[in-house]
């Protein structure tokens, strides 16, 4: 082989070695090089914290990757419970109906959720936690006094009480939206109609001859004391006008 030959074979295997990208560094590799190296207990176990940190970022991100694409999927979800405190109606979602909708888009991006509880004495604690499968999770928690509206039992007074939190927690957790809501009730928000108004509109839709479910099919509600208060003249105007056709 002349030394022309030699040098251009030299040159070549130079610039491919120039080519070749550099080995990425990470704490695992810096870990294996320290093992390889004998290095000492101290310098050990500040790379095994230091893979331990990059590992739990690393985790970090893929949740937050992953939750903000499930987001961008969840849909409205319909209120299709409703609920009576005193003389006042509520709608709310299904806690099941909920799971039904969002399980499986979760899955899709390889989260969770769990719920965990705690009782003291007439105070419920319920905690939503939110988990991605490389290990990171977020939760929050909410607490309320047992519901003793109605006629419930003890028993039955707690467990309003957590359904209640895990439909909030897990809502809050994933910035789900629900339709007409009106969840508020403690707030006063989405007040319905007085007992002494619902029978008032009754009977004048008898009067008037109307059918009741063709109203609460316009008004959207499944009885008339679910009407929303501001909606009351609405409904007084409508019937009257038909009343004067009559």
């Amino acid at each position: 082989m002349t030394s022309t030959l030699r040098h251009r074979r030299s040159s070549a295997s130079a610039r491919l070695t120039e080519l070749r990208p550099a080995p990425t560094i990470t704490p695992l590799s810096l870990l294996s090089s320290a093992l390889d190296r004998g290095a000492d207990e101290h310098v050990l176990s500040q790379l095994i914290g230091l893979h331990e940190r990059s590992r739990a970022e690393e985790a970090r991100r893929a949740f937050e990757a992953a939750l903000t694409a499930a987001k961008a999927e969840l849909p409205v979800i319909a209120k299709t419970q409703i609920a009576s405190i005193g003389a006042k109606h509520y709608r709310h979602e299904d806690i099941a109906e909920i799971a039904r909708t969002i399980v499986p888009i979760l899955a899709r991006h390889r989260l969770a959720y769990r719920f965990r509880s705690n009782s003291d004495g007439e105070r419920v604690s319920i905690t939503c936690v939110i988990s991605h499968r490389d290990g990171h999770s977020e939760e929050n928690s909410l607490s309320a006094g047992a519901d003793h509206s109605g006629e419930k039992n003890a028993l039955q007074a707690i467990g309003s009480t957590l359904t209640y939190l895990q439909r909030m927690t897990l809502k809050a957790a994933l910035g789900l939206a629900a339709a007409d809501d009106d969840d508020g009730k403690a707030a006063g928000v989405g007040e319905t109609i007085t007992r002494q108004q619902t029978r008032e509109l009754l009977a004048l839709v008898d009067e008037v001859g109307g059918e009741r479910e063709a109203l609460l099919r316009f008004f959207k509600i499944k009885a008339f004391a679910e009407l929303p208060a501001r909606r009351f003249r609405q409904a007084l105007v409508t019937l009257n006008a038909r009343k004067g056709r009559a």
